[in-house]
């Protein structure tokens, strides 16, 4: 097997009819999902790098945002998951692979595929 980096997925809901509140609650919902799925390496929260010891911030999270690495090989298998909770939502996908990194928009099943056609030419070794 080539030695190929982690692609590193970064999901943002985007949704100006959702509040933070709503938004949150959607990443809690994904996180818990994505956390069970073996296609993952990793999923957390993204750490609000502004947020400052001591301050009374409710959390030290960027609102609706959450960050996935998943080998590359793994991909198609992470969207099949992924387009059946996000289609039709509002989101923003950075994908980071290999030393590049794109930014896509998506709100439908179509848009998703699209990102998905986009991510794993990212991921594909040179």
């Amino acid at each position: 097997m080539a030695d190929t980096s982690n692609l590193k997925l970064t999901i943002t809901f985007t949704d100006p009819d959702l509040d933070d509140s709503d938004k949150d609650e959607e990443v809690q919902k994904l996180l818990a999902q994505m956390k069970d799925l073996d296609e993952v390496e990793a999923v957390e929260r993204v750490v609000n790098p502004t947020v400052l010891a001591g301050t009374k911030s409710v959390t030290g999270w960027v609102v609706a945002q959450l960050i996935a690495f998943v080998k590359p090989e793994n991909v198609k298998q992470l969207w099949g998951f992924l387009s059946d909770r996000l289609s039709n939502k509002l989101i923003e996908l950075e994908a980071e692979a290999n030393g590049k990194k794109i930014k896509i928009k998506a709100s439908s099943r179509q848009e998703l595929e699209a990102a998905v056609k986009a991510i794993q030419e990212l991921v594909k070794p040179e």
